[in-house]
């Protein structure tokens, strides 16, 4: 249950983040161009959240936090894919486009800091 309170901050960070890149970065940059700066700035922030809450999750070892990871990172690509499908209309396509590394989606990237971002954290901490 802790991962999954954790899960949902990380959510919380993503949404202001992504309100912020879309307000101040879009106009400024471009859509795609905001976006492939996003996962790395939201990678820094989901590794910030990480770092600090690590130790609440009281995941023992290496092993839990990867299954942390693991279980962020599923439920957080059924979140983007219902989330950006059924709320903001956006074709399944079109959310499957941001993970394609060859065409610029850098979104595989992000996914890879959050599902490893638990055993970073708590390395950092030590």
């Amino acid at each position: 249950m802790r991962a999954v309170g954790v899960w949902v901050i990380l959510i919380a960070v993503e949404f202001v983040h992504g309100v912020l890149r879309a307000v101040f970065l879009v106009p400024v940059v471009g859509d795609s161009r905001a976006r492939q700066i996003g996962v790395f700035t939201g990678s820094v922030l989901i590794l910030c959240v990480a770092y600090l809450l690590v130790g609440w999750l009281r995941a023992e070892n290496t092993k839990s936090l990867i299954i942390v990871g693991a279980l962020w990172l599923v439920v957080t690509v059924v979140f983007e894919f219902g989330f950006g499908h059924f709320v903001f209309g956006r074709s399944w396509q079109d959310l499957g486009s941001d993970y394609n590394i060859a065409h610029g989606g850098f979104l595989a990237i992000g996914m890879l800091v959050l599902a490893f971002s638990p055993v970073i954290g708590a390395r950092l901490r030590r």
